[in-house]
């Protein structure tokens, strides 16, 4: 089995991380004490900060001896996110401390793969810990009291901690000789139909991941690309695109589609619901877009008709992207509408939006020998756009 890495600040928190050490080696684990403390080393780590801070681009010059707290630890998160990534031998990794510890040692562990045991015991796990956890399987446990000395409360939760490592470690999911490849698909439910017609056609013989496309929907997609766990993506519904950059609830991040053009993977996506930007009940739309086409799709869900110059820069943003993918790529466009409610007599029905993104696409792709766009005349919920992605897959993906 892989050892257990131990990670946190010795110069703060060398008792309670020796204490982790003590319960993971009782339990006849390896292990590896990592120390990330910013202020120089201290004794007793397997790793020492130092070594750590080399990892940094610029060096441990960058890391350590910084006056501003704040910069340190970003680049100690930094040269940490570095050194575990270059690490083979992590069965799970556990993390202790309060806010800036935290931040530090999840953002390293969110660089790691899906399914590697990520463990953090934080002072602020029981909060909101969609900054530290991300689009990864990242465990958070709340430490009760402070991780500032040994006691009675801190001990029982440091070594369930510590044990529930171990017990990761040791036991690791084996694969299954029945798994089948697995697909990414993103969906939102103004375009279900078509990501149900597809599930149907292709669920006897892959394994189907369907992600809803509500910001961190799409990071997780990418990050099970990024984890080695899927064998191509279907994404159909991009809508997560104009909520970035129109200022909607939903937004992907910049690295939209960075994790198809990093793999290489068989990719076949498409524009489901980029007519959209997306916000919360009625009363919460920003006043600059109140008197823009909205629709309340439900009591906590408002959405707001994109218009040519915005769907122009969607375009844009989707084929700068594309047209650095160097694996097998199919984009394809329905030109017959990209929501449920952008078809004719519904009420986001807008040729002139649809024509501008459309037109910016074209505009912008480059021809390759690796990449096609194709456009079918159909709607995004047709049968008939359904059947195309799937051909386009098939064609791409042996």
């Amino acid at each position: 089995m892989g050892k257990v890495y131990i990670v946190g600040t010795c110069d703060t928190k060398s008792a309670e991380l020796n204490y982790a050490k003590e319960v993971v080696v009782l339990a006849g684990a390896d292990t590896i004490l990592v120390d990330v403390g910013t202020l120089g080393d201290s004794a007793g780590a397997d790793i020492r900060a130092r070594e750590v801070a080399e990892f940094h681009p610029g060096g441990a010059a960058a890391v350590l001896g910084q006056t501003d707290r704040g910069a340190a630890v970003s680049a100690m998160a930094k040269a940490l996110t570095a050194f575990l990534t270059s690490r083979g031998d992590i069965g799970a990794i556990l993390g202790l401390g309060g806010t800036g510890n935290t931040a530090l040692v999840t953002e390293a562990m969110r660089a790691l793969p899906v399914g590697l045991p990520k463990l953090m015991v934080s002072t602020v796990a029981s909060g909101n810990v969609a900054p530290y956890v991300g689009p990864n399987d990242l465990t958070m446990m709340y430490s009760v009291v402070d991780v500032a000395g040994l006691n009675a409360i801190s001990r029982r939760v440091i070594g369930n901690a510590a044990n529930a490592a171990v017990g990761m470690a040791r036991n690791p999911i084996p694969t299954s000789s029945n798994d089948r490849p697995g697909i990414g698909m993103t969906m939102f439910g103004v375009t279900t139909p078509c990501v149900t017609q597809i599930r149907e056609m292709l669920g006897e013989t892959h394994e189907i991941y369907v992600f809803h496309a509500t910001g961190v929907g799409g990071q997780s997609m990418e990050k099970l690309a990024d984890s080695g766990l899927l064998q191509g993506v279907i994404d159909v519904t991009t809508t997560e695109v104009p909520d970035l950059l129109v200022g909607g609830v939903f937004p992907a991040t910049t690295d939209r589609f960075g994790a198809i053009i990093r793999t290489r993977l068989p990719y076949v996506g498409s524009v489901g619901a980029v007519d959209m930007v997306n916000f919360g009940a009625r009363e919460t739309v920003p006043a600059p877009f109140r008197d823009r086409k909205l629709h309340v799709h439900n009591a906590q869900v408002t959405l707001m008709r994109t218009t040519p110059e915005e769907n122009s820069r969607i375009g844009a943003f989707i084929f700068d992207r594309l047209n650095r993918m160097q694996g097998p790529v199919r984009f394809v466009l329905p030109l017959q509408g990209v929501s449920a409610i952008d078809a004719a007599g519904q009420p986001f029905h807008d040729p002139d939006a649809d024509a501008a993104l459309f037109s910016a696409i074209r505009a912008g792709w480059r021809d390759a020998e690796n990449r096609r766009l194709v456009e079918i005349d159909a709607h995004i919920n047709s049968p008939e756009f359904a059947a195309a992605l799937v051909a386009n897959f098939h064609e791409i993906h042996a």
